[in-house]
């Protein structure tokens, strides 16, 4: 887990801050943009090596 994700913020209740989680979760292993992937999304490599 990396602090960017808790820095500089505060949740008003344990279920706004596990719901922010999953998203961040989500986000961080499917829709971010990595150069070792050639600055595609993990899901966009997944479905090319799937397609070939």
């Amino acid at each position: 887990m990396k602090d960017e994700f808790y820095r500089g913020r505060e949740w008003g209740s344990f279920g706004d801050f596990k719901r922010d989680l999953e998203e961040y979760i989500a986000h961080w292993n499917t829709r971010r943009r990595q150069v070792r992937l050639k600055g595609l999304t993990p899901e966009e490599f997944r479905d090319r090596a799937l397609a070939a």
